[in-house]
């Protein structure tokens, strides 16, 4: 009852927002040091995907994102919901300070949420990827990113995730009590787009192939 009653607050819904943001993060991070076994060669990380396959990390790690996405969808839509609640009718007044990070984080996230699903259908289930052989990610990813729309697309997803990233850092560090600069956010999210950016741009100029 009391985890309830702290949730209705808006200190409640971002801590939910915070944590679910660094398990996310943690993610994120975990995935991009995946995606960097493709420099080793086909065998490195078709056999990486072989091994989580085999120590069954997928599924429990799906529906834990799964949850996590959730949670912090839903506490960041509720805070938004209660952000315009609060301005009432006096949208003519100037905006505050945070309204840009607020409507890049916003729109930020929505970006992010349509390329997942597209990354699902393309390197996941194999619908959308030109070869799209279960098991063969290596081959996978170098069908997609010889298209240079695959690669835009996926650079614009990236650093919309970079933003976010940045701006979620911080004010998730600010939110738990941790003392933090911005710079920190920033740090983290150059390494993150640095690392998923080396692939689509190391399969299209002939580096991986």
């Amino acid at each position: 009852m009391d985890t309830i009653r702290l949730y209705r607050t808006t200190v409640g819904k971002k801590a939910v927002m915070a944590v679910t943001g660094a398990v996310l993060l943690l993610y994120v991070v975990a995935h991009m040091v995946g995606n960097l076994a493709i420099f080793a060669g086909p065998e490195a990380i078709d056999g990486y995907g072989r091994w989580l396959r085999g120590i069954g990390a997928v599924w429990p790690t799906r529906v834990a994102l799964l949850a996590a996405v959730a949670l912090h969808f839903t506490a960041a839509h509720q805070l938004a919901a209660r952000a315009r609640r609060a301005r009432g009718r006096y949208e003519h007044r100037r905006r505050v300070q945070g309204s840009y990070a607020a409507r890049t984080m916003r729109w930020g996230g929505v970006v992010i949420a349509l390329f997942v699903v597209y990354h699902l259908l393309d390197l996941t289930a194999g619908w959308l990827n030109p070869h799209g052989v279960a098991g063969e990610i290596h081959a996978n990813v170098v069908a997609d990113f010889r298209h240079w729309y695959v690669v835009l697309a996926y650079t614009v997803a990236v650093l919309a995730l970079g933003l976010h990233i940045r701006h979620g850092v911080w004010s998730a560090t600010q939110t738990l009590g941790v003392t933090t600069s911005r710079v920190a956010g920033l740090g983290v999210a150059v390494v993150v787009c640095a690392g998923f950016l080396s692939v689509p741009f190391a399969v299209v100029t002939g580096l991986v192939g």
